[in-house]
């Protein structure tokens, strides 16, 4: 069985910042896609970050350049460094792993800036 857990959310005052990981467990073998998504009150969930088994990365407009993603295959995991957190980024934020042909998706982690 397949799991994908979250962890790193927490509250951080405006300016700061947070790392988020996400580690996979289970029969996963042939990862393409690793993504975090995002879902604020009131609004859509929205794609943060992605990147793929070639490196390849793409950014929401309004994050790039305060975050960063990063992969270790090795260790079936996804990184989300986020810097000069803004209280627009205030989220429940989710990872997205693409393997195997099939969509797994963690339960989530709650990031919130305030101060």
């Amino acid at each position: 069985q397949v799991q994908i857990v979250e962890s790193g959310g927490g509250l951080v005052q405006p300016g700061g910042s947070l790392r988020l990981s996400c580690a996979g467990s289970g029969n996963i073998f042939n990862i393409y896609t690793m993504a975090w998504y995002r879902l604020a009150p009131g609004k859509q969930r929205e794609l943060v970050a992605s990147i793929l088994s070639n490196g390849n990365t793409n950014y929401l407009g309004s994050v790039k350049g305060r975050f960063t993603i990063s992969r270790d295959d090795a260790k079936k995991s996804v990184y989300l460094q986020m810097s000069s957190l803004k209280p627009e980024d205030t989220a429940v934020y989710y990872c997205y792993v693409r393997a195997d042909l099939q969509d797994y998706w963690g339960r989530g982690t709650q990031v919130t800036v305030s101060s």
